[in-house]
């Protein structure tokens, strides 16, 4: 199953050589052409059937979450660094794996036993060390060095409809785009996916430059709000209701025509869907809308529970809403 590959690979901000090569492997025969552009973005075409065609960019981004190392104790303890927004409330005890070699380790604060007043306390990442078994400085570098990535060490797994794995976020995305481009549409169709969206957006941010398309699609993995929450806060949008559309995030507003034709195409064919709370998160629509003289951009999910963490949950039947969803409007858009 290509989501479990694209799940478990390992692709953090800043390091998306892995991921990106993966891909590369698996879309270069569906596609016309396909470049690496110099923030190290995938760009692939496909000619459309129409000899009026618009550009349409369909995006997704490559990158996780996930940690650097910034230093090396004496004692073999690994300093570290977020790469993306992580909640560190989450981190401690749970595995990882540093550098090319995949080294395991886990995350560490001092036992509970130890703590006393620290107790009620959030420690900083500051506080917290990675621990590969090391016991000195000098063996603990002959497996990492400064500048190593690390991301969770988590494996992915299936059961009927529901996934759970890291990464989901945006490799969902990556994996509709794959998807999308074993056909062939009405439109010119560029498929990107993109880099470093984790640490601001960057990868989108100049693909966009490039392509100078009519329309974009940007394809992601969102917040499901059926967890726990207070009762004040929306309950939306939930698993299982079909794919998200966004209205407004804290980085764009849909663009209203873009907006009210795809909701048409849902109902026409017949395609459930669900809105997402408006004016939370952001996603690379928010670099692409803005490019040169302007993108009408819309922004589709996946509804997934604890993201950027080490685990999360999907539903596969929002998944092919969304799949269903961006290829109707693929052939609409004139």
């Amino acid at each position: 199953m290509i989501l479990k590959n694209l799940s478990e690979i390992f692709g953090p901000s800043g390091n998306e050589c892995e991921i990106r090569d993966f891909i590369v492997e698996t879309i270069k025969d569906h596609v016309d052409s396909l470049k690496i552009d110099k923030m190290g973005n995938i760009i692939a075409f496909k000619k459309g059937k129409n000899k009026n065609s618009k550009k349409v960019l369909l995006g997704a981004h490559m990158d996780e979450v996930g940690f650097m190392i910034k230093s090396i104790e004496e004692n073999g303890m690994l300093r570290f660094l977020p790469a993306g927004s992580i909640d560190k409330r989450v981190v401690i005890g749970k595995n990882v794996l540093i550098g090319k070699e995949k080294v395991k380790g886990v995350i560490c604060y001092k036992p509970i036993h130890l703590q006393r007043k620290d107790y009620n306390n959030i420690p900083d990442f500051d506080s917290l060390v990675i621990d590969i078994g090391s016991t000195e400085k000098k063996d603990a570098e002959k497996y990492v060095s400064v500048g190593d990535y690390a991301v969770f060490d988590t494996k992915f797994e299936k059961k009927g409809n529901i996934i759970k794995g890291k990464s989901f976020d945006d490799r969902l995305g990556c994996a509709a785009i794959i998807e999308i481009l074993k056909e062939r549409y009405e439109n010119d169709l560029f498929g990107a996916f993109f880099v470093q969206e984790e640490i601001g957006l960057r990868g989108s941010k100049a693909a966009a430059f490039n392509i100078s398309a009519d329309y974009a699609i940007v394809l992601e993995g969102t917040s499901a709000a059926d967890m726990p929450h207070s009762k004040d806060e929306p309950d939306y949008p939930k698993m299982g209701d079909g794919v998200v559309i966004t209205i407004s995030d804290r980085s764009f507003f849909v663009h209203k025509d873009l907006f009210n034709e795809t909701v048409s195409c849902a109902k026409e064919n017949k395609i459930k869907y669900q809105f997402k709370q408006p004016m939370v998160g952001g996603t690379d629509g928010g670099e692409i809308h803005k490019s040169k003289e302007g993108v009408k951009t819309i922004v589709f999910a996946v509804p997934s529970r604890y993201i950027h963490s080490p685990v999360s949950y999907a539903d596969l039947r929002d998944y092919r809403s969304m799949v269903d969803l961006t290829k109707k409007l693929l052939n609409k858009l004139k």
